[in-house]
């Protein structure tokens, strides 16, 4: 527990690139935290999007973590939306060993024309859904929430999401910005959830509990969410000292891609020849970008894609 006459000295700083749970102390609410570094930036800089799309994207994988770090069983949780808007699609990946992944599709004539410096979420997405995946690697039944996307952040379409199809009073926070130190400007990202526990005979009413929770959580800024020099522990007895609040120990996050040369062989056998011969290059190989970490292959196009259904 986070005690008002600890020391710094006695609070060991968590890194960056972390998830951790936490319990309001004597509270019926209960919370998760994501700080993105290193992870968000190396994601981010993979990719030249523009400044709106880019937020974007780091509020997809800040809202990924936070939710599927909370996952029981190994697995990804898929966070996708998508619109009519300027920005067609986003979505980040979690991995429950701990990795993320993501991209955004935009039209960049679209993404011109609206005008705005920091154009929210219902600006760049338009009229759209957001989908939360839940795919469990050892079972094959995959769950999937739908729900509209809502307000300038992808944070209050979670709310929503949460609201209807789980039932469970929750309110997120997400930022995103850039920070400049010794190394240059660098993407951070961050997140914070809480979520009411429902009440019972031994507990009783948690209304009001609840009401004040929220209230606490609604001073928490953008700033404090993305500054590296404000550990978790700090950041959280800000908010909750009066109460008490527990952290409990954080799982690393870290930056990650599924894409090989062996995948991307493998999906190129689906092909028939004679389009694998339009896909051909100059130089005599088939490139492949993958979408996720910008990471280009390069394939001899012998050994790959199907033969031809009929020969003249």
């Amino acid at each position: 527990m986070i005690s008002e006459s600890a020391s710094v000295s006695d609070i060991r700083p968590l890194d960056d690139d972390l998830a951790a749970p936490f319990q309001i102390e004597g509270q019926p609410a209960r919370g998760r935290l994501v700080r993105l570094g290193w992870v968000i930036d190396d994601i981010l800089g993979r990719h030249d999007y523009p400044e709106p799309v880019a937020r974007l994207l780091g509020e997809a994988c800040a809202l990924a973590a936070l939710v599927g770090s909370s996952l029981k069983f190994e697995g990804r949780l898929i966070v996708q939306a998508q619109g009519d808007g300027p920005v067609t699609y986003v979505v980040a990946d979690y991995d429950t060993t701990g990795g993320l992944r993501g991209y955004c599709r935009f039209d960049p004539g679209r993404l011109a024309a609206l005008g705005a410096e920091r154009p929210g979420a219902s600006a760049l997405l338009g009229q759209g859904v957001l989908i939360m995946t839940i795919d469990p690697l050892d079972a094959n039944d995959r769950y999937q929430g739908v729900t509209a996307t809502k307000g300038e952040t992808l944070a209050q379409s979670a709310e929503e999401y949460f609201a209807q199809s789980e039932q469970v009073p929750t309110k997120v926070r997400l930022a995103v910005g850039q920070v400049q130190d010794a190394l240059g400007l660098r993407w951070r990202a961050g997140g914070m959830m809480i979520q009411n526990i429902a009440e019972d005979q031994a507990r009783g009413s948690t209304e009001e509990a609840w009401e004040r929770a929220q209230i606490l959580f609604a001073t928490l800024s953008d700033d404090e969410l993305i500054d590296p020099g404000l550990p978790p522990e700090t950041l959280l007895y800000r908010l909750y000292h009066e109460d008490g609040v527990r952290l409990f120990p954080a799982k690393p996050l870290k930056a990650f891609c599924r894409c090989s040369q062996e995948r991307v062989a493998g999906m190129l056998q689906a092909f028939p020849a004679e389009e694998i011969e339009v896909m051909t290059e100059a130089d005599g190989r088939i490139h492949v970008t993958c979408e996720y970490c910008a990471r280009e292959y390069r394939l001899a196009p012998e050994g790959v894609g199907q033969a031809p259904s009929s020969i003249p």
